[in-house]
């Protein structure tokens, strides 16, 4: 993985490839819908196909860990196959497994995903911050060691998420904003862009978060399928909006398994968002 900071691999491969983060979601309902076998042999099928339209040609990739992790080791083994693959063809890889934990556990998860010599080693991952944010220090720590990212979840698309998120602490702040205080501490200083960002979702409508103070990138989910527009990230995110990364899955994976479609849908994506970098 090397030393160089994920924030500044980010902004080198935005700046060669645009901004969008395409996801890799192998769900039944998809895998029946491209002709493929709700089983390990689809699974991999489905992942070649995403590799092959996806790799060279997006800035980052998003396999979601859950649709692989439900067909056990054999699944597990796709997914190190795709990671590798999509890394190799120049992608950064986000592996959205969403953990958060305490101590030692979460000092394993870390290694799991952030640590160059593991198996399933990528580029970024999502972490859950809700047992404290300080509670993922591990996974800052080796982040920082090789190189990687993290994006913890701050704003996220569901309807569930704002009793949680919207709540406010002793000292007026929400919780979502004490994210991205805690997250700007960590990036202060970093040039161009700090390697801690946070997740906030395409659909959340206003927002009472002051996005300016993080220095880190933005995974956006929530476009396309589940409402989400250019339009609203372009008003979400004003000024911040240089690191933010378009989360895109279903409006691309529908296309497919045509290779040609896919990779047709990747750079409409693309160039939908191109403001973002302008």
């Amino acid at each position: 993985m090397g030393l160089t900071p994920f924030g500044r691999r980010l902004d080198d491969v935005l700046d060669k490839r645009g901004s969008l983060c395409a996801g890799i979601d192998p769900h039944p309902a998809l895998l029946e819908a491209w002709g493929l076998p709700d089983s390990v042999a689809g699974l991999s099928a489905f992942a070649e196909a995403c590799v092959e339209a996806f790799a060279s040609t997006a800035a980052v990739i998003k396999p979601q860990s859950a649709f692989f992790e439900t067909y056990g080791s054999a699944g597990i083994a796709v997914l190190e196959r795709t990671v590798a693959a999509c890394r190799a063809a120049g992608a950064l890889v986000c592996l959205d497994v969403k953990r958060g934990d305490i101590g030692t556990t979460m000092a394993a998860y870390a290694r799991a995903y952030l640590d160059a010599a593991s198996p399933l080693a990528c580029d970024a991952v999502t972490l859950s911050p809700y047992l404290g944010v300080g509670s993922l220090q591990p996974a800052f720590d080796l982040a920082v060691e090789h190189g990687a990212g993290v994006f913890v979840l701050a704003l996220t698309s569901n309807p569930e998420g704002p009793q949680v998120q919207h709540a406010r602490g002793a000292d007026g702040r929400s919780v979502a904003q004490t994210v991205l205080d805690e997250l700007a501490e960590r990036n202060a200083d970093a040039d161009p862009v700090g390697s801690f960002g946070v997740v906030v979702g395409a659909t959340i409508g206003s927002a009472d978060v002051d996005f300016s103070v993080l220095n880190g990138p933005f995974l956006v989910p929530g476009i396309g399928a589940q409402g989400g527009t250019a339009e609203d990230v372009r008003r979400i995110f004003g000024d911040a909006r240089r690191f933010v990364l378009p989360a895109v899955s279903r409006e691309i994976l529908r296309y497919g398994p045509d290779v040609a479609a896919l990779r047709a849908a990747v750079a409409q994506q693309v160039d939908e968002f191109a403001f973002l970098r302008g």
